[in-house]
């Protein structure tokens, strides 16, 4: 199995992260050297090219990828199941892994390959089976059906797609970055004197390879992480050092990029989750007391517009499927009204039809006049709702290009650096 949230240990070497738990040893001590051998044995004969004394911290996340699968095959693995494995790849990246499952499946192994982005799955798959609520709805031959078909079983509509439609952009300048710099904790710059602005009904999106600075960015923007240099203004007042509960007050909203670890309590109940952020504020609280009627008022609210699919507002979060998570993560920050909204990769690793629903939310809020600041790795989310699009590398922006006429091949080479803007 090869998680869609990689399993690897960052401080540790390739090597060592592909043979932890199954380490070969001479007499008491490990056998690093035949570890190495075997990798390296392994790699070539797959087309899974890594250096096995690299720190993985270092790694690309295709890279990271790889090592998950060669950690696998280590082990001997006939059977490979890949879960939402292009969900943090650029186009490349993907090329690349694509020419891997292709020379696995020659060599024998067999890979079940979990994904939503269905022109992927027609392109690599030799059989298609869909899900829908828990059962099998066909099995398809790829070459027998459209992706707008596959849709079609999926969620019983046609294939959703983001669109933005008419501009709705305001003169109302909602959040303003000048010239930030951000330090890491060990003294290295990690955003680099980035500007930018995010105008009332504007979505201005943010693409590039994870790991390249957009998650110092939006830590600076909700006060997680100070600026040591440049402005950060809200509604057009100065916001540089606010603690984060005074930038949550003034009207910014947070979608997480990772659900389970950012946004959700998940053994709580949803009531609870939905107040998370919030707590201090009615519905949910009266004086210095839980409003607990009121919190679950809310999230009954949440449920309902945004089609969150549970039994009620008890339920844990941890008894949702990705997608009903995500969407109650929506529905929690868009029903606070905010001003600016920041959505880090929001319909990542859910499916085609909770994918439509968020995307409408984002459209209908734009609409309202929300400043939304979209960070994505998906090139046709940022390419279909972007008003205005910009590519960050290694925490520069280096490159503002043109949402209607940019291609995802082009906005990948822009986020590996192998095109300058």
């Amino acid at each position: 199995m090869v998680h869609q949230h990689f399993m690897l240990a960052d401080n540790l070497t390739v090597t060592e992260n592909i043979v932890l738990g199954a380490e070969p040893t001479r007499g008491m001590v490990i056998d690093l050297g035949e570890a190495r051998r075997r990798i390296t044995q392994l790699a070539d004969q797959y087309g899974l090219d890594i250096d096995p004394d690299e720190l993985v911290e270092e790694l690309t996340v295709g890279e990271r990828q790889r090592v998950e699968i060669l950690k696998v095959l280590y082990r001997g693995a006939r059977i490979l199941i890949l879960d939402e494995p292009t969900a943090v790849l650029v186009p490349q990246e993907v090329e690349e892994l694509f020419a891997s499952m292709r020379e696995l499946t020659q060599r024998g192994v067999t890979i079940i390959f979990i994904s939503h982005k269905l022109d992927e799955v027609l392109e690599v798959a030799d059989r298609i089976t869909v899900l829908r609520g828990g059962r099998t709805v066909d099995t398809v031959l790829p070459g027998e059906v459209t992706a707008r078909q596959l849709a079609e079983l999926m969620v019983g509509s046609e294939l959703p797609t983001p669109e933005v439609g008419e501009p709705t952009v305001t003169d109302r300048l909602e959040l303003q970055i000048e010239s930030v710099t951000v330090h890491g904790p060990d003294g290295r710059v990690v955003l680099d004197d980035v500007s930018l602005s995010v105008y009332g009904g504007e979505v201005v999106g943010i693409a590039g390879v994870e790991g390249n600075g957009q998650t110092p960015l939006i830590e600076a923007i909700m006060g997680l992480r100070p600026i040591s240099s440049g402005v950060l203004r809200i509604g057009g007042e100065d916001a540089t050092g606010w603690p984060t509960r005074r930038i949550r007050d003034a009207g910014v909203g947070l979608i997480p990029e990772d659900r389970t670890t950012q946004a959700l309590l998940l053994p709580a109940p949803l009531w609870e989750n939905v107040m998370l952020g919030h707590h201090w504020n009615p519905p949910f609280a009266k004086g210095m007391w839980v409003d607990r009627e009121g919190a679950v008022r809310r999230t009954e609210e949440v449920i309902a517009s945004f089609d969150v699919r549970t039994p009620g507002p008890d339920v844990p979060a941890l008894a949702l499927s990705g997608g009903n998570q995500q969407k109650l993560v929506v529905g929690r920050e868009m029903l606070a009204q905010p001003r600016v909204l920041i959505a880090a990769h929001p319909t990542r690793g859910i499916d085609v039809g909770a994918q439509a629903a968020v995307w409408d939310q984002i459209r209908e809020a734009r609409r309202s006049g929300l400043a939304v600041l979209l960070v994505s790795a998906d090139l046709e989310e940022l390419i279909g709702l972007s008003d205005r699009l910009f590519v960050i590398y290694r925490g520069r922006l280096v490159a503002e290009v043109d949402p209607a006429t940019v291609t995802a091949e082009e906005l990948g080479s822009y986020m590996t650096g192998a095109k300058v803007g």
